[in-house]
């Protein structure tokens, strides 16, 4: 079977079902495992060249409609008579779906890594509730405008998988467009950096300590840089998010967590 991904966290499911040899094609900002390293780069997610995608006559394209403007590569797919399945996931249980649907529609077993899946959000979610304390985390995805996910998201979801909150997780969606201002005012106890298609390393921390009155909050002394890869992808690479998230908010009840056997055997080869 020949497979193309046109979104990074599309390639990475594949590679949790023992599937990404499969692939004969990925989007640019695929990275995720290793072995995808050599494969043909079909331009980034939001401009996919169809043409290219054609020309590999593909069995199954895995598209999306996590990032506002994937919708003309829907368009195209299905002008061109091309087999696709769109996937939009919002939510871990949304993830563990997209897994169960990928693996049937390409006849592989998830049984395995769906119950490895399950039991580490069991166990995330067991130490979280043994904490005696809630701390708020704003997340930042975009610092200017500045975007923030709201209770509709998966980092609001592990953010309370581990015993913790979104300081914005009272507004009912997926982003907000909010202000310096306005974060401020909500008073968080972290400041977590995750800015969407930017390297960690390019992420600057000082700049934060810019803006204004922001000295003055106590979570100044917290800011943090998060892995995008780790944190702004609907995939189950989500689950070793969770798990720094974990040791960072709540040391002493995830200092010992191990990485599940099913993300520590992809490592391995990424």
């Amino acid at each position: 079977m020949r497979i193309v991904s046109i979104c990074p966290s599309n390639t990475e499911l594949l590679a949790f079902l023992n599937a990404d040899h499969l692939l004969v094609g990925v989007d640019d900002y695929s990275d995720w495992p290793k072995s995808i390293e050599r494969l043909p780069r079909l331009g980034p997610d939001l401009s996919i060249r169809m043409d290219e995608v054609e020309a590999l006559a593909p069995d199954l394209v895995l598209a999306s409609l996590s990032v506002p403007g994937m919708e003309k590569n829907i368009e195209e797919l299905e002008k061109r008579n091309i087999p696709h399945l769109i996937l939009d996931p919002q939510s871990l249980a949304d993830i563990r779906h997209d897994l169960e649907t990928v693996a049937e529609a390409i006849h592989f077993d998830s049984a395995a890594v769906l119950a490895e899946y399950d039991a580490a959000i069991a166990e995330l979610k067991r130490r979280g509730d043994s904490t005696s304390s809630s701390p708020s985390l704003y997340w930042e995805w975009w610092p200017k405008p500045v975007f923030t996910p709201g209770g509709v998201n998966w980092l609001s979801e592990i953010s309370r998988l581990v015993g913790a909150h979104n300081c914005f997780e009272d507004e009912e969606t997926a982003n907000i467009q909010t202000d310096w201002e306005a974060v401020r005012k909500r008073e968080p106890d972290f400041i977590l950096l995750a800015w969407v298609g930017i390297m960690t390393s390019k992420v600057k921390p000082e700049l934060v300590l810019k803006r204004p009155d922001w000295q003055s909050m106590k979570a100044i002394e917290h800011i943090h840089v998060m892995e995008e890869a780790l944190f702004c992808r609907p995939s189950p690479r989500l689950i070793e998010g969770a798990i720094k998230l974990g040791k960072l908010v709540h040391p002493q009840a995830f200092e010992d967590f191990p990485l599940p056997s099913f993300i520590k055997e992809k490592q391995s080869h990424a």
